[in-house]
């Protein structure tokens, strides 16, 4: 995408941004403004909802209608917004933590609404801006501020979790793959229902430092060598699979989402 192009759908006045150098979130921000830019969408018709952590300073940067909520709380004003405008496309950007922890009741209650958002899910297996503390997606073992002698617990698997909450729409990628995550937000987009895509990126500065992957391109290089395709996995055993990034397609599934069964009991008080 071209510069001038790409600025248009920025805040210019806000930059810089408060990502450390190298981080993650700022390929996943693009892969979204490029999904949006091919699907050509107004501005003025997508809102975009984040709550709090690195990775929801994004709506800060957007030029959209955008809502920098509380913590935990985005999928929940996300709800509201889009009730009360079903012709908006609405777009949930957030961390592992602020989505899977404190907003871990909103996630699993909004796909099993099936309620009609794209939560695009930004996997740093940590809490980047308040110390490094271990999250839900902190894999077991790896080192946190709040784990020094590793992790105990276990983590999220967050596509299962989308798909046993029944969301229609959920997909995996990682920052390295950046085509597929243009893909993959583009369907979630164009979706109706709840959408999860799920994007693995890096926060170098506290999750790699802690786990012998200081710089930016160590944890690019264990994405790309760690994934492997859906499809793939399928046919190998599981112990080969173990460790893995599974990436792709998980589920897409067509059904009425929470306002199309609104409408069908209140058609009425539901006119838009």
């Amino acid at each position: 995408m071209k510069r001038d192009k790409l600025v248009n759908y920025l805040r210019i006045d806000r930059w810089p941004t408060v990502w450390c150098p190298g981080c993650g979130n700022g390929i996943i921000m693009k892969a979204f403004i490029e999904a949006v830019d091919q699907l050509k969408l107004e501005k003025d018709r997508v809102a975009v909802v984040s709550g709090r952590g690195c990775s929801s300073r994004a709506t800060g940067y957007l030029d959209f209608n955008t809502m920098h909520t509380l913590h935990g709380r985005a999928i929940a004003f996300a709800t509201g917004v889009k009730l009360a405008r079903p012709d908006f496309k609405v777009i949930v950007l957030g961390g592992d933590g602020d989505l899977t922890a404190i907003g871990g009741n909103h996630f699993i209650h909004a796909a099993r609404r099936n309620i009609d958002l794209t939560v695009v899910l930004f996997n740093n297996m940590i809490y980047g801006m308040t110390g490094g503390q271990h999250s839900p997606t902190t894999p077991h073992d790896k080192i946190a501020s709040t784990m020094p002698y590793g992790n105990i617990e276990n983590s999220f698997d967050i596509v299962n979790l989308a798909l046993s909450s029944g969301a229609t729409y959920v997909a995996r990628s990682t920052i390295y793959h950046y085509p597929l995550t243009i893909k993959f937000i583009k369907e979630g987009i164009k979706h109706r229902g709840f959408s999860v895509i799920e994007v693995l990126t890096n926060c170098h500065t506290y999750y790699g430092r802690y786990n012998g992957m200081r710089n930016s391109w160590e944890l690019l290089e264990f994405f790309k060598n760690n994934s492997i395709s859906k499809e793939k996995a399928e046919s190998m055993e599981q112990d080969e699979i173990k460790g893995k990034i599974i990436i792709g397609e998980f589920k897409k599934e067509e059904k009425p989402d929470f306002y199309q069964n609104y409408k069908n009991i209140f058609p009425k008080s539901s006119e838009v």
